[in-house]
């Protein structure tokens, strides 16, 4: 019985509930239209202001736009290749935080301050966008290792997104571009914790069952 009470409980979105769940399928998809959507506008924006903040956390976006279309479209698959695709996932994003880790210490070299208006307006509204994203994922995070990874993505970027908004108002503060390439290294850290989170999951899922 409280197993039952469980399963039907919509603060929770179990494996099962979440592969068949219509909600989550329209969940996925408006995820998918805001990171997408938005990652491009941010990523112009980050070369307009040229800030390697904002640069990080659009492909932030993009990343999880296209693994979160990836993961609607895995959701008719077996349990063990949605295990595979998280696994997939987990390691894009470490890549992707190498990435931009290894660029942000090579603009360290030729740094100059980026247009802090433009970097913190652009901050605000990327958190509007995955506040709302993390919103409509809220009650689906306790699934299986792709519908968290998907969960831990919005998560981050929002978090992300504060740490865009102090480093603009730190670069108009002190008109240093080191706060700007100091939350690019934090997103990227965040990219990196998250890929070891996913990795892990999606291994243990992997593991055949004894």
């Amino acid at each position: 019985m409280a197993d039952s009470s469980s399963d039907s409980c919509a603060c929770h979105g179990d494996q099962k509930r979440a592969q068949h769940d219509p909600a989550y399928r329209r969940s996925l998809v408006i995820v998918v239209a805001l990171n997408l959507g938005f990652g491009l506008v941010e990523l112009g924006g980050g070369f307009l202001a040229d800030s390697q903040a904002l640069k990080a956390d659009s492909l932030d976006f993009l990343g999880d736009g296209s693994i979160s279309l990836i993961g609607l479209l895995a959701l008719a698959w077996s349990s063990r290749a949605r295990g595979q695709v998280a696994l997939a996932q987990g390691l894009f994003l470490g890549a992707l935080g190498i990435g931009v880790i290894g660029f942000a210490t090579w603009r360290a070299f030729n740094a100059t301050a980026p247009e802090a208006e433009l970097m913190g307006g652009i901050g605000i509204v990327a958190l509007a966008v995955n506040v709302s994203a993390a919103l409509v994922l809220a009650r689906f995070r306790e699934g299986d290792a792709n519908v968290r990874a998907i969960w831990l993505f919005s998560r981050n970027d929002a978090l992300a997104n504060i740490a865009v908004i102090v480093a603009a108002a730190l670069v108009a503060w002190t008109g240093s571009a080191w706060p700007d390439l100091a939350v690019a290294g934090v997103i990227a850290l965040l990219f990196l914790h998250s890929a070891y989170e996913i990795v892990r999951n999606a291994r243990a899922e992997l593991q055949p069952s004894r």
